[in-house]
């Protein structure tokens, strides 16, 4: 497997922590604790929980290290301990939490340091980076529902980042496409395993996510109110929540006001729509006669090349919609970005071969598809990863603004309930012929 030397592990342990440290950063003990809510951690709980998926995966069960504390099983382990008793818990002080998440990071340090390449060391450690990038991502989130002030990453907004709509369709041919990760020696995790052959027939998709202007024509013409728009289980989840708008959305005087974390905003008219569920997105293609696309199609259009005669999909796959250059600034809004989505005509230099936008970053995109395996799957170590969740959620893809860009590529898939409109999800659609 093609994994980071000892030194650039090391590098990102430390990145991922400073991550870690800088979403914790200028909350009290109430906040770091918060409501009990079905959607969020109580992030006291959840920072050290990141810190014994180190300590348990790397140090315990590749190294055979006694546990750090007696009591560490009973703190941390999501598997054992149900989300809602997390509030519950004899939870260290901040300070004793934090002095346990540094003690493992320099363990798990001075092993990388002491040893040279070890496949399945690094693999753990590897994983272990990207399971705390995936929390730094639900910190992020967290501190948006609970209407925090906004954390400290970012970049400075840029004015190529202002760059309106990007309007029509790419036209995608149909063909064999190899659904999944290539067991090439790239790190994938169990749900990607492994690329299989799937036929897909032509389709358009739009070359751009749906933006907040045109996600607020449905709401202002009562797509909210209006049953036919909606399947049985989403209307059943609209009167449930009451929503008449999506969650963090206002009328102002002036137009619509979204809240970004705590501080109320005119609305961006050309940002991607984000914190919508997949009820709304289906209830919005229904409004405007588009679909939602597949799993398939949506890999198709972000990592297919088109043949040389055009009307058929290449035998080729790119590691991003781009190539195989790793994101940058110019091509992906990750790694915090801007605190938020771009202008959905921002960053041409992403596009993938069929010129289609933002692909990766910005916001994940609901699919159509139910999370299921690929054939064969089998599961990696830590085997509730992926499988607990196969038939009850619907996948996403691509990754948004607070996603890390190490961990995302065209292969990645992400998969949340269909209610779930707290995260940073948005969606783009197809045209509704097949």
């Amino acid at each position: 497997m093609d994994l980071p030397d000892p030194q650039q592990l090391i590098a990102q342990i430390k990145d991922a922590r400073a991550r870690t440290l800088t979403l914790i950063r200028g909350l009290d003990d109430r906040q770091l604790m918060g409501p009990r809510l079905p959607v969020v951690n109580p992030l006291r709980w959840e920072i050290g929980h990141a810190a014994y998926f180190h300590e348990y995966w790397v140090l315990r069960h590749h190294f055979g290290e006694a546990p750090t504390r007696p009591d560490v099983d009973r703190l941390f382990d999501s598997i054992r301990i149900a989300h809602d008793s997390r509030w519950d818990l004899p939870l260290p002080t901040l300070d004793d939490t934090l002095a346990y998440m540094d003690d493992v990071q320099r363990r798990v340090c001075t092993h990388l340091e002491q040893g040279g390449t070890e496949p399945r060391r690094d693999y753990l450690v590897q994983y272990a980076v990207f399971h705390e990038d995936m929390h730094t991502e639900a910190f992020t989130y967290t501190r948006q529902t609970l209407a925090y002030p906004p954390p400290e990453i970012g970049r400075p907004r840029d004015r190529a980042w202002t760059a309106g709509g990007l309007a029509g369709d790419a036209e995608i041919p149909g063909g064999l496409f190899q659904l999944g990760a290539s067991p090439d020696g790239a790190f994938a995790f169990d749900n990607e395993k492994w690329a299989h052959p799937m036929e897909v027939a032509p389709f358009r998709i739009a070359r751009a996510a749906v933006s907040n202007a045109e996600f607020a024509a449905f709401v202002e013409d009562g797509g909210y109110r209006r049953r036919e728009y909606w399947d049985e289980d989403g209307w059943r989840w609209r009167e449930a929540t009451g929503l008449e708008h999506p969650v963090y959305w206002r009328p102002g005087s002036d137009g619509w006001e979204r809240r970004r974390f705590d501080r109320w905003e005119p609305l961006p008219p050309d940002a991607a729509v984000i914190h919508v569920s997949w009820y709304e997105a289906r209830a919005w293609c229904r409004w405007a006669g588009r679909r939602l696309p597949t799993e398939l199609e949506w890999e198709v259009a972000a990592a297919g090349e088109p043949a040389a005669n055009g009307t058929q999909l290449a035998p080729v796959k790119r590691r991003y919609p781009w190539g195989e250059a790793a994101p940058d600034p110019s091509r992906a809004n990750l790694d915090g970005g801007a605190l938020d989505t771009l202008d959905v005509g921002a960053l041409p230099a992403g596009d993938s071969a069929f010129g289609c936008r933002q692909m990766l970053g910005n916001a994940w995109e609901w699919t159509d598809t139910v999370f299921a395996p690929y054939p064969g799957f089998t599961p990696d170590m830590y085997q509730d990863y992926s499988q607990p969740l196969f038939g009850q959620t619907r996948v996403l893809r691509g990754g948004a603004w607070a996603t890390r860009s190490r961990l995302i590529r065209n292969t990645w898939r992400n998969y949340y309930g269909p209610e779930r409109n707290d995260v940073f999800a948005g969606f783009r659609t197809c045209a509704a012929d097949r």
